[in-house]
């Protein structure tokens, strides 16, 4: 079974990326490691990536890679309505070329009428998934009311599953992907350790075994995007490895 994997450029350092010059900086590392995507972070764009989103989508395209945009707003404001900058984000990623816009789930009401957010989603060739983030939003029991009215056919999104993110916000990651699998879409690979009163992420390689317990649960053959520390003087090699490793795993 082919696993793609995808690259978080977070997973490189808002510093570094900055120091680098911005995202375009990282497309080539990511390329020679033999990844499948990069998934592009709004917050992290540089003054000239901002000007020329089409400029960066050819730069993503040249390197043979696929893009992923993800947003950090959520896809319901506090009043539960659909986020206004909806629309914006879309032909944001569209300029990109993104295959995928990911948004946190946000302060999703029961009852919600989801025919104009499918309809408008339907006019796109970008799918809109949702996550689970690290606020309250983001647990597990509001993932589930989402889903249980709000599945793929209902709303037009999928989900994407943030394995770290759970611990976060006090939920088992192995419940969440027993309950969750089958509308799972794309998977966060994190792992994480205690902080203080919160989380680190920290690279596979110094985790226990919980991510990988919890990717066993995961369907197999969805995308798997690394958003966990990737550093070390050589990133290529640095990538290669854990991109290597979610192939297999």
């Amino acid at each position: 079974m082919k696993r793609d994997v995808i690259v978080v450029t977070a997973a490189y350092g808002r510093d570094r990326i900055m120091a680098l010059g911005g995202q375009q900086a990282v497309v080539p590392v990511v390329s020679a490691s033999g990844a499948e995507g990069v998934e592009i972070r709004r917050e992290l764009f540089s003054d000239e990536e901002q000007q020329s989103l089409s400029g960066l989508g050819k730069t993503i395209a040249a390197a043979n890679l696929v893009a992923y945009y993800s947003v950090p707003e959520a896809l319901f404001n506090e009043q539960g309505l659909v986020n206004p900058a909806l629309s914006r984000h879309l032909a944001e990623a569209t300029q990109l070329n993104a295959q995928r816009l990911k948004y946190a789930l946000g302060n999703y009401r029961r009852g919600f009428d989801f025919t104009s957010l499918r309809n408008s989603l339907a006019s796109h060739s970008v799918q809109l998934v949702v996550e689970n983030d690290q606020t309250a939003s983001g647990t597990l029991a509001a993932m589930k009311a989402f889903l249980e009215e709000g599945g793929e056919a209902q709303s037009g999104c999928g989900v994407t599953f943030d394995m770290g993110n759970w611990l976060w916000v006090g939920d088992n990651p192995l419940d969440a992907a027993e309950q969750l699998s089958s509308a799972v879409s794309y998977i966060h690979v994190k792992a994480a350790v205690p902080q203080g009163d919160s989380w680190r992420a920290v690279a596979l390689d110094e985790a226990d075994s919980l991510w990988r317990e919890t990717l066993d649960l995961l369907p197999p053959d969805v995308p798997r995007g690394i958003e966990f520390p990737l550093e070390g003087d050589d990133l290529v090699a640095v990538t290669r490895h854990y991109v290597d490793l979610l192939r297999e795993e």
